[in-house]
């Protein structure tokens, strides 16, 4: 007879239902596609978010899985344009736009 297995030792967390605060603020969420540049003229690197940083910057991980702690004007956000393409904004202007908060 074969060894019993764990219940559920293979399947990830279920996410949150609600973003965390610090996130939230800021119009993102965990797994939010954003992208970054250290400076002006360098290539844009992609990146996920994963979280906020104490010092209040922004916890990203890179393509390479790095995590990364970005301050807020060096990143900007992918969404949506007005016909359905792909725009990205900066960080900073998402933040302080006011939005609805999705419901569930």
């Amino acid at each position: 007879m074969p060894p019993a297995r764990r219940a559920g030792s293979r399947t990830p967390p279920e996410p949150e239902p609600f973003p965390a605060a610090g996130l939230a603020e800021l119009g993102l969420a965990e797994g939010s596609e954003v992208r970054f540049r250290r400076r002006e003229g360098e290539h844009w690197k992609p990146a996920t978010v994963v979280r906020r940083e104490a010092d209040g910057s922004l916890g990203v991980r890179d393509a390479k899985g790095a995590l990364r702690a970005l301050p807020l004007e060096l990143v900007e956000v992918r969404a949506r344009g007005p016909r359905g393409g792909v725009v990205w904004e900066p960080l900073t202007q998402r933040a302080a736009r006011t939005e609805q908060m999705k419901l569930l």
